[in-house]
């Protein structure tokens, strides 16, 4: 494999990232997203100035869409921090607006990323105090206990919830919601069959059966924001509680899971992995934003240690990632492929606002690498 750190012309590999995208009412002028990540300064759930700086300083550096940190819906069990940000109520979102506003002064297309925890308790801050959580059966993992099994008027409620702040993001002028349905979170919980025991109509033996609650959500959204507006939803194999878990096992199984998405008005997916460059069937050398896309025939986003030398996980045991670009070149011929349409950077851009510019004007030993003991340091440092 060609190691780009050497000689290469990184701006001319990256040139076909550059074309703009359209879906409805995201627009935006290249194929780089910024990943939601979660970043715990918002006092009382509440988004200050620095986070609105936070988001502007990535726009301003050519990232075309700013995804954000999960942020709580409108229910007091969407999250389980007190410092989580939320997309409701008069403060919250007067300190969304100001990063809105930030975001497209700088010429990028802002979305929310709009979250409920199910019932994971925060991994980071697990003795903070929160409204009592709820999940589908009462399990946040395979035999962990988490959140007291949701009632039908809890599902009614927590879907309310979702179509309440998706209609708060089109009023402000967010250019789409995405949707949280990965890494065991609550859509997770009620597609995973570890998590999900239910006997009614949002349980079952087969995949599709266990979309219910997630299709449901995603109507109520779509109802609340009209047709023309993009509605992204962010899916995973992998959970916090099972790195190597596996919803679909093969493509058929993938189609099962996906189509009552794709029925109930989801535009885009954003196929959450690891490592970008791992097939995910074997037999295929696509990953799992190529089979997502392959199935539903949808626009898709790809993610997963881009520009990295680690995966995320990793990092959380070795503390700190040193940027590595020898894989740009397989993941901009996955894109001439047609195997993704946008592509999410992660902890480059935590690490790093100015990521992009470096490495097109070609100043890799100016790279910032990611430490996870910074990552939680205040906006004004990142």
């Amino acid at each position: 494999m060609t190691d780009l750190t050497t000689g290469r012309n990184l701006a001319e590999l990256l040139e076909p990232l550059h074309r703009p995208f359209a879906c409805k009412s995201l627009r935006t002028n290249n194929r780089f997203c910024m990943a939601p990540m979660s970043r715990y300064f918002a006092p009382n759930g509440v988004l200050k100035e620095d986070g609105a700086e936070y988001y502007r300083r990535r726009a301003a550096k050519g990232i075309g869409t700013i995804i954000t940190e999960g942020t709580g819906v409108a229910i007091d069990h969407s999250v389980a921090a007190g410092t989580v940000p939320i997309f409701d109520g008069e403060d919250a979102l007067a300190g969304w607006q100001r990063a809105i506003d930030a975001v497209h002064d700088e010429g990028g297309a802002f979305v929310p990323q709009l979250w409920h925890v199910g019932g994971c308790s925060d991994f980071n801050y697990p003795d903070d105090p929160h409204a009592p959580l709820v999940s589908p059966s009462g399990l946040a993992g395979p035999d962990v206990p988490g959140g007291r099994e949701m009632s039908d008027e809890d599902i009614a409620d927590t879907a309310a919830a979702f179509a309440k702040s998706a209609a708060h993001a089109k009023r402000m002028g967010c250019d789409a919601i995405e949707l949280h349905g990965a890494h065991g979170y609550i859509f997770d919980q009620f597609f995973w069959d570890a998590t999900n025991r239910r006997s009614d109509r949002y349980g079952g033996a087969d995949i599709a059966d266990r979309t219910a609650f997630a299709a449901e959500v995603v109507a109520r959204c779509r109802e609340a924001v009209g047709e023309d507006f993009a509605i992204i939803f962010r899916m995973s194999q992998w959970k916090t509680y099972d790195y190597e878990a596996k919803l679909a096992n093969d493509p058929v199984e993938l189609e099962r899971w996906l189509a009552p998405l794709v029925d109930a008005g989801v535009d885009i997916f954003h196929a959450s992995q690891r490592r970008f460059w791992e097939p995910e069937f074997a037999g295929d050398p696509r990953n799992l934003a190529g089979w997502v896309k392959a199935v539903t025939g949808l626009p898709v986003i790809t993610v997963g240690s881009i520009g990295m030398d680690r995966d995320l996980m990793e990092d959380f045991v070795e503390g700190i990632s040193s940027p590595l670009l020898n894989r740009l070149d397989e993941l901009v011929a996955m894109f001439e492929r047609g195997e993704f349409d946008l592509v999410a950077l992660g902890r480059v851009l935590l690490a790093d606002p100015d990521w992009l510019e470096k490495v097109e004007a070609g100043r890799i030993a100016d790279l910032t690498p990611y430490d996870r003991s910074t990552a939680m340091q205040h906006y004004e440092h990142g």
